[in-house]
């Protein structure tokens, strides 16, 4: 497969088009993406049709600063469940060097690379499409965004010491200056942002240590690698849909960008299933939360798409050899690691099932 990456990295897309004149619906169609999958943000599509989608976009608006624009309307939220590990990290410098390690899972073709030297810092940005294509748009869109994840960490006011573009200055720099601050270049040998080592020693404001450990299961490190195989992709997918009730091979399939052969056979190839994923991310899944007491068990079953609580305890008993009431008597709770969850900690109680 060529590179990847999640519809969330164009939130904002339909209505920063529509403010500057452009049809967005045509644009998206004419860059071979699904209108209608916008909705879904986590949804995976070729990187190259997103970086195409930009340069369209740019160029029939006639604003050279189109990526730009669009990194203003990107949230921290939009890097998926990536943002819950980066908001607990310590500091700035654990928080970028986390993201640049787990980056693959909101983008697989960003690549950034944080290098330090005499108290400056270098974040390099690059885009490997997986074949020829303009990336001016998408690259400015990564340079904003990560701007924009510095000024969440240090604050509004903050500004780099110098912004870089390989690329050649628009016509008109205004919107770079007024997003990115004074000092922007062009025509320089890489495309990234210079800051001084000690903005990265600056506590993360919104770091919760309690929630660590927790977060940092959500991006499963043994799994964590740019290598990512078919069925590290549809796992990954599996443990964000199932909560959602819209966990299906179709979905995930719809999520790639392939058809629901494409999934089997590359799972085939790779001596998996889509119904032995589910079950040992359910697996997985289930052991840990059981145990954590986070949750009720009637909202275990919930959380991982079991019809009913009967049908989760059946399930458990057979893969577990215990009731879930048993395995969470036998088990405490500090001796488990916090896994992923979908709801918030104070959810209420509810029933539990044997």
């Amino acid at each position: 497969m060529k590179p990847l990456a999640r519809y969330a990295a164009i939130h904002g897309y339909v209505e920063l088009s529509r403010s500057l004149g452009l049809d967005p619906v045509a644009l998206i169609r004419a860059a071979g993406l699904d209108p209608a999958g916008l909705s879904a943000q986590d949804r995976w599509v070729p990187a190259a049709s997103v970086a195409d989608l930009l340069e369209r976009s740019a160029a029939d608006s006639g604003h050279e600063d189109f990526g730009l624009r669009l990194a203003e309307r990107r949230r921290f939220a939009n890097l998926g469940p990536l943002s819950m590990v980066i908001r607990e990290e310590p500091d700035v410098r654990s928080a970028l060097r986390t993201m640049t390690r787990y980056e693959h899972m909101f983008n697989e073709s960003l690549h950034t690379r944080l290098t330090e030297h005499n108290d400056i810092a270098t974040l390099r940005l690059s885009l490997d499409l997986g074949g020829p294509g303009e990336s001016r748009q998408a690259i400015e869109l990564a340079v904003g965004v990560l701007h924009g994840l510095m000024r969440g960490f240090l604050g509004p006011t903050w500004q780099p010491l110098e912004v870089r573009f390989a690329h050649p200055a628009p016509l008109d720099r205004r919107t770079h200056h007024r997003i990115l601050g004074p000092h922007v270049d062009f025509d320089q040998d890489f495309n990234g942002i210079l800051v001084y080592t000690t903005d990265l020693d600056a506590p993360n404001a919104m770091a919760d240590p309690q929630l660590r450990t927790y977060a940092q299961q959500i991006v499963n490190a043994p799994r964590a690698t740019p290598n990512t195989t078919t069925s590290e992709r549809v796992r990954d997918l599996i443990e964000l849909l199932l909560p959602t009730g819209r966990c299906s091979v179709d979905q995930i399939a719809r999520s790639l960008g392939v058809d629901r052969r494409t999934i089997h056979r590359r799972l085939a190839a790779e001596g998996e299933t889509f119904t032995s994923l589910v079950d040992s991310t359910r697996a997985d899944l289930a052991e840990h939360m059981v145990a954590s007491r986070r949750h009720a068990l009637t909202e275990i079953a919930d959380l991982l798409a079991f019809s009913s609580p009967g049908n989760f305890s059946r399930w458990f008993r057979t893969r577990f050899g215990h009731s879930p009431s048993q395995w969470r008597a036998a088990h405490p709770a500090d001796r488990v690691r916090a896994a992923p969850d979908a709801r918030p900690p104070s959810a209420p109680p509810t029933t539990e099932p044997g």
